[in-house]
């Protein structure tokens, strides 16, 4: 029997990084500040109706042309590499899927993000994720960047918990995601998947995961416990805790339990199915 899979799904700023990833090095580079360069995307969408993602994917182009400031692939990258994670993120990866094989299961990392690819790219944790799914951009002969390839706004984040689901990772087959697909051939059972994030962006991906049977998790800067309450007041998740990665810190104990609890499950489940189909057979003992 094939081990269980089980999928832990991020979002990226304010959940495993402090801030929004442009604020790192990309907007400093600018010499603009945070609230300028995103009051322009605002003025952006409030004059032209610009879908609010697709603004400040824009303004990035448009700032770093005014500025001559090649914004390239590599450019966005290396602005990645000043990300500042969350205590412990960095060693959270190994350790939960150390604790995986422990309890016989697979895990695999997904981020699905509004943010920019690139960067996310960039940063020091890009190898641990299976996929990252974030807004990217389509490039000219020179290298940069011209114009969106792919926008994820809050809503659309939901589809990629689909893609997940169904293994079907490449954004451009829509032809497959779409396709019916039993439940029982599915390469991560949305039982098996874990969504963490840090606020109301997340609350189509947090709803959804909760309401088929997986679990959601609602992360806070320490101290700061405000943050999360619509979220509790209006039961779109299953946990709340700080954001702290760190060893033995309350994320990991809630997130250790929930693949526990899956791989029992599992389990549980593929001895049911055993059992009935030995007794359909006459060979149960």
């Amino acid at each position: 029997m094939s081990k269980t899979t089980i999928g832990i799904l991020y979002d990226f700023d304010n959940t495993l990084c402090t801030t929004d990833m442009q604020e790192y090095s990309f907007i400093k580079n600018l010499g603009m500040t945070s609230d300028k360069f995103w009051g322009e995307a605002a003025k952006l969408t409030g004059e032209h109706e610009v879908e609010k993602i697709l603004s400040y994917m824009f303004i990035m182009i448009r700032e770093c042309k005014k500025r001559g400031i090649p914004m390239t692939r590599e450019y966005l990258a290396q602005c990645g590499q000043n990300v500042e994670l969350f205590d412990g993120v960095v060693s959270w990866f190994d350790r939960i899927n150390t604790f995986g094989e422990e309890m016989g299961v697979n895990i695999e990392h997904y981020i699905i993000s509004s943010g920019t690819y690139e960067i996310i790219q960039g940063s020091p944790i890009a190898k641990y994720f299976k996929r990252i799914y974030a807004c990217r951009y389509m490039y000219d002969e020179n290298g940069e960047a011209i114009w969106p390839a792919l926008a994820i706004n809050y809503t659309l984040k939901t589809q990629y918990i689909y893609r997940i689901s169904k293994g079907i990772l490449d954004v451009t087959d829509d032809y497959n995601l779409n396709r019916l697909q039993d439940e029982s051939l599915r390469r991560i059972a949305y039982r098996n998947m874990i969504y963490i994030g840090d606020g109301m962006t997340d609350i189509p991906c947090m709803k959804m995961v909760k309401e088929k049977g997986g679990k959601s998790i609602a992360l806070y800067p320490t101290g700061r416990s405000e943050t999360v309450k619509p979220l509790v007041d209006d039961d779109r998740i299953n946990y709340v805790c700080a954001a702290d990665y760190s060893p033995n810190a309350t994320l990991e104990k809630i997130v250790k339990l929930m693949i526990e609890n899956m791989a029992i499950l599992e389990r549980l489940k593929a001895t049911e199915e055993m059992q009935l189909s030995q007794y359909k057979n006459n060979t149960l003992e």
